[in-house]
């Protein structure tokens, strides 16, 4: 699991929209699991408890409480919580969505638009109605420049939203996009009468206005943040929401790091944990609680892409700008010993920017691959056109040693020579690098990754930093090094401008942290959010893969199928677990016993 990562959890569509799609939802291919009249999602049960303290925790603290502006932090749960879409997606199915504060919804045949109807009952937390001209105003809102970046590219291919009715609009699309009509279902609602008055972008630590099933109790900077469940939730008897969102009050404890954490959760101070360190996972969730059943330590099974984690070369550095340098430090790290010695062996080395999916590049590139890199070969890798992803190899004896001879080669070629005791470059000056990192944690990590660098004559040094100023230096790409998972949906789409593409390298508060500018990757990128089939996603994703891959972005780190969390015995499960979720989001159709 990622260290940290900005996250808007969504799962987009394969193919072009059909004009057949049942009302009460959308999907791509016009197909639902669910009918106009299902009672109630699989994985939600309606006999669950309703009641119950659910309290978790959270690392850093907070300065905010709206979450889709750039500046500043929000608590956890505000997005969760307090914030209603259009639609919602549903957790065994990822290309659909549910209308929530929407009840029907028509995609045009042309796919150029969808008019959406609102359900007239919907209201936010104080019991204003919400309108058509609130959906309006968050659309203008979240393209405009007061809301974080992120949401002017996310949205861009929805141009306008025409109000008909109180309750009735229609949005308008600048052209066909296979996944258009399914990010509009995912606008965040606000009021626009309360923001009239408390402004979108105005700081300070007023609870921001939402229509969801809670609402912010009490708080304490630092310290705790209480969501209360509203007695008068307008969406409790949907089908959408029946069986979930089960406690009376969610509570957020915040602590310094996750090491602190783990002992607290073990002291019986929050309720459920995710661990992401695996030996926190193997040598600190153990004894007398764990083996009497007091508390339960069990993998949640998921089918999620996987994506990429790895160390982000800050290519917008000097040193890091020449691909083969970086390649020579993706060499340098071991991670068969890292697996085996600090993570009791359970990683999976990372081998695609899509790891664990379809997406990933396998072998060469396919002939369909090959018409979309074939017109840029003068300016791409040829290992591209020859070699298939490989991870560096480091479980066999001397794997290391060759590569570190490589990577003094490589550094050699691009201009590096040891002298002095450093390893230097024409000026004279060391390769010397600062690594920053969320979590001491991951400090055990860096070291062995540190010697090997020095034996090539590099100095890498690495250091903790608090987590707001972490967040803050990474929203401004003011790092030379960090630790970053780039996650991804079941389908990619429009999340890749904001990760990939040039115009993102430079805007602050985007995921394009590694500073990549290419019009190869931004060709590509054009040609997934662009896709008219299953099978062109797939090609044009492929291809991507390979060009990241081996534009030497990421040393790539590692990866697991499993949700690993813990938790004490006071809960209650439905009998079907969903398939592709986060643990907070499975926790939601949890109860209390």
């Amino acid at each position: 699991m990622h260290v940290l990562s900005f996250t808007f959890i969504t799962f987009f569509a394969l193919l072009l929209p059909s004009t057949s799609q049942a009302a009460h939802g959308v999907s791509i291919d016009g197909k639902l699991k669910y009918g106009a009249d299902f009672h109630h999602f699989d994985y939600a049960s309606p006999q669950a408890k309703q009641g119950g303290q659910l309290i978790l925790h959270s690392l850093g603290s907070f300065d905010k409480f709206n979450p889709y502006t750039l500046k500043g932090t929000a608590p956890d749960g505000m997005s969760e919580l307090v914030f209603e879409t259009l639609g919602v997606a549903s957790l065994d199915e990822p290309f659909a969505r549910y209308g929530l504060i929407a009840k029907d919804m028509k995609l045009a045949e042309d796919g150029l638009s969808m008019l959406v109807t609102l359900r007239e009952e919907a209201r936010f937390s104080d019991n204003s109605p919400l309108t058509a001209e609130d959906v309006k105003f968050s659309l203008d809102t979240f393209k405009g420049p007061t809301a974080h970046p992120f949401y002017a590219t996310y949205f861009q291919d929805i141009e306008r939203a025409e109000v008909l009715g109180a309750h009735k609009l229609r949005f308008h699309f600048t052209q066909a996009n296979r996944e258009v009509h399914i990010i509009a279902c995912e606008l965040p609602i606000f009021s626009l009468k309360y923001c009239s008055i408390n402004p979108f972008a105005e700081k300070g630590l007023t609870p921001s206005l939402g229509s969801g099933p809670y609402v912010v109790d009490n708080f304490k900077i630092g310290k705790t943040v209480t969501y209360r469940k509203n007695p008068d939730y307008w969406g409790k008897d949907l089908a959408v929401r029946r069986g979930m969102y089960n406690f009376e009050t969610i509570t957020f404890k915040f602590f310094k790091d996750q090491i602190v954490s783990v002992e607290a959760f073990k002291a019986n101070e929050f309720d459920f944990m995710h661990i992401n360190i695996a030996k926190q996972w193997a040598r600190d969730m153990v004894g007398e609680k764990f083996d009497s059943g007091q508390v339960i330590k069990e993998y949640l099974i998921h089918q999620q892409n996987a994506g990429m984690q790895g160390f982000v070369f800050n290519t917008r550095k000097a040193i890091f700008a020449d691909a083969k340098v970086r390649r020579a430090l993706g060499l340098a790290f071991d991670f068969s010993w890292t697996n085996k010695s600090l993570f009791f062996g359970q990683y999976t080395q990372s081998y695609s920017y899509f790891s664990n999916s379809i997406y990933a590049a396998p072998d060469l590139p396919s002939a369909a691959e090959l018409a979309l890199l074939e017109p840029w070969r003068q300016q791409l890798p040829k290992e591209i056109f020859t070699t298939p992803l490989t991870p560096i190899p480091s479980g066999k004896p001397g794997d290391v040693r060759n590569n570190l001879r490589l990577a003094k080669k490589l550094l050699a070629e691009a201009g590096w020579q040891y002298r002095d005791g450093a390893l230097r470059n024409d000026k004279g000056q060391p390769l010397e690098f600062e690594i920053m990192l969320a979590s001491p944690a991951f400090e055990r990590v860096m070291a062995p990754y540190a010697r090997n660098l020095q034996k090539l004559g590099i100095t890498a040094h690495y250091r903790t930093i608090d987590m707001t100023l972490y967040i803050r230096n990474m929203r401004t790409f003011d790092f030379d090094m960090m630790v970053n998972v780039f996650g991804q949906s079941q389908s990619p789409g429009n999340e890749q401008r904001m990760m990939w593409c040039t115009p993102a390298a430079d805007q602050h508060g985007s995921r394009n942290y590694a500073g990549i500018k290419s019009e190869v990757v931004d060709a590509l990128v054009n040609k997934i959010v662009y896709a008219n089939s299953q099978q062109e996603l797939v090609t044009s994703c492929r291809a991507l893969d390979r060009v990241l891959w081996y534009g030497y972005y990421v040393v790539p780190n590692w990866y697991t199928s499993n949700w690993r969390v813990v938790y004490w015995n006071k809960f209650t499960k439905p009998e079907t677990a969903p398939l592709y979720y986060s643990p907070f989001q499975a926790l939601m159709t949890w109860w209390m016993k």
